[in-house]
């Protein structure tokens, strides 16, 4: 009998987890699950958010892959997020070189990553107008700062329109994007760095080894599995990138079209006035939850393939 007492009361005491673990199961299922499976269900239908629901099977599909301004978008965002990546990672990487080399010995580290990771702390939408106004062509700083450059050397400068014109408006958001998160990137990549073991960054100084050799010879080929979370992350963030080009330009600037990118175009169907489509908007997010998908998976094949 005290047996069966006490298997009873570790019964008891093991459902008690349950109760702690069940809030996060609810919250969980109501706005992660519920959603992704609502959105999956209207993408086969049609759906203006009102009225009557139709039948729609894969068409919403087929206007998708049709879509040339869908492909525009998709186009757009590439591009944006490539520049964005490049500059990224190429910061990133300088400053995990500069930091890394025992030679340097650099102090100050935490420092150093404070100060870098603080752009990624700021609310995008304070970034956005904060730049709007420094590259305002008119009065903005950046502007007058160039052209003051120019007049100590005798030169004249035209003011560029970096957000008016479609050639300058894409990269100026892709830098801007990248100096937000290469300090996320930068401590991420110097994560993994200080998991190396030392003695070999000792053993290459020893050999005489450059900087450029070590970093290519042993720092790359270790920071694998961390190269692979950034890439990946970095991915998904381009992919689904909205915010900072929706505040920073308006439906009536002459750049928008340049600039719209694949979130922003399901945003006009699936909650714009006058353009709702719910089930067309969902198709959309689909489309890009694959396309991100197979890319990702093309990127674990990438980093995960083994060294001979």
């Amino acid at each position: 009998m005290a047996n069966v007492s006490e298997k009873k009361k570790k019964r008891n005491y093991n459902n008690m987890a349950y109760l702690f673990v069940l809030p996060f199961v609810v919250v969980f299922l109501i706005f992660s699950v519920y959603p992704v499976l609502r959105t999956l269900f209207l993408s086969f239908h049609n759906y203006r958010g009102f009225g009557e629901m139709t039948p729609a099977g894969i068409d919403n599909y087929k206007r998708v892959l049709t879509d040339k301004f869908f492909w525009r978008t998709l186009g757009n965002t590439i591009r944006i997020w490539g520049v964005n990546i490049v500059l990224q990672l190429g910061l990133a990487f300088l400053l995990t070189i500069v930091f890394s080399d025992i030679k340097y010995k650099v102090r100050g580290l935490a420092i150093y990553r404070a100060v870098y990771y603080l752009p990624n702390l700021i609310a995008c939408t304070s970034v956005a107008f904060l730049f709007k106004t420094l590259l305002d062509w008119r009065f903005g700083t950046f502007n007058q700062i160039i052209s003051t450059i120019y007049k100590f050397f005798g030169a004249t400068y035209n003011p560029v329109n970096w957000l008016g014109q479609a050639s300058t408006a894409g990269n100026t958001i892709a830098v801007i994007s990248a100096w937000m998160w290469f300090g996320n990137s930068f401590i991420m990549l110097m994560a993994g760095v200080q998991g190396i073991s030392k003695d070999y960054f000792e053993a290459a100084a020893i050999d005489g080894a450059g900087r450029w050799t070590v970093f290519g010879k042993i720092t790359l080929p270790l920071l694998k599995p961390i190269l692979l979370y950034v890439a990946v992350t970095s991915l998904i963030g381009g992919l689904q990138m909205f915010d900072l080009p929706f505040l920073m330009l308006g439906k009536t600037d002459a750049a928008y079209s340049s600039i719209q990118t694949v979130v922003m175009y399901m945003y006009k169907f699936g909650f714009e006035t006058g353009t709702t489509q719910l089930g067309y908007a969902s198709a959309i997010a689909y489309v890009l939850f694959f396309i991100i998908l197979v890319v990702s998976l093309i990127q674990f094949k990438f980093f995960g393939s083994k060294e001979d």
